[in-house]
């Protein structure tokens, strides 16, 4: 794999790549959705049907991301140090709702899947950080309404964010990579077509092949605290 040093990169993130950090996945054998419904506390429907319960589980999540135990790893600060030290345009998707690549310095970044960290008035539509948990008591910081206050989190059925952004990068990208992810949740799934299609390079960094593994012209296998940092030193010394 050849790249010229002022070619533009998009990487893609999923759920593999904060596992290390001590985060649940979703779709692995024992992973959240192993656990929970996503019908239950991952749609709109459910959140009409018992805020509560969706609340608790959203709850439950933001105090585990917030536990003092919890923090960016090796592949979240490889992944900024890309960014920081590449000469070309760059861009980061991340599936994930945590802020571990904040933590590590990323600023290139885009929640497709919004943010664990921030509440979306369901009366006004204004977003505010949260750090706590949300209840029907909450109010939000905007309008003062009690009761609309959701985890800014895109849910089944809902339109990932910025994907108009998202596809414009595909489409100009010299190398497009993949990490942590399963290649099964559309449209993130469709994303290595879309950039080769467009004539980038694609290459997949995961802990086992994925299920569109196939549309990868590079694979590199293993945990990714090891695999990401060695493909970033790579790239910045010009040897892939």
């Amino acid at each position: 794999m050849e790249l010229a040093s002022r070619q533009a990169i998009v990487v893609l993130t999923g759920a593999g790549i904060s596992k290390e950090s001590g985060l649940e996945t979703f779709r692995d054998e024992d992973g959240i959705w192993s656990k929970v419904k996503l019908e239950d506390v991952a749609t709109p429907e459910a959140f009409q049907r018992d805020p509560a319960l969706v609340q608790a589980f959203y709850n439950q999540r933001r105090r585990g991301l917030l536990a003092a135990d919890i923090g960016p790893n090796a592949a979240h600060t490889a992944l900024a140090r890309l960014e920081r030290d590449w000469p070309g345009p760059f861009l980061l998707v991340t599936q994930n709702i945590d802020d571990l690549h904040e933590r590590a310095g990323s600023k290139k970044l885009i929640h497709m899947h919004g943010e664990l960290l921030k509440a979306l008035c369901l009366a006004c539509g204004g977003k505010s950080p949260c750090r706590s948990d949300l209840g029907a008591a909450t109010p939000c910081p905007h309008c003062g309404s009690e009761g609309q206050l959701r985890p800014d989190v895109v849910w089944f059925g809902e339109m990932p964010y910025q994907m108009e952004r998202i596809y414009e990068a595909l489409g100009t990208c010299g190398l497009f990579v993949s990490t942590g992810t399963s290649g099964t949740v559309y449209p993130a799934a469709g994303f290595a077509g879309e950039a080769r299609q467009c004539g980038a390079q694609t290459a997949e960094l995961n802990l086992e092949r994925s299920g569109n593994g196939a549309l990868f012209s590079e694979g590199r296998y293993g945990p990714a605290t090891q695999i990401v940092p060695a493909f970033v030193d790579e790239l910045l010394s010009g040897a892939v």
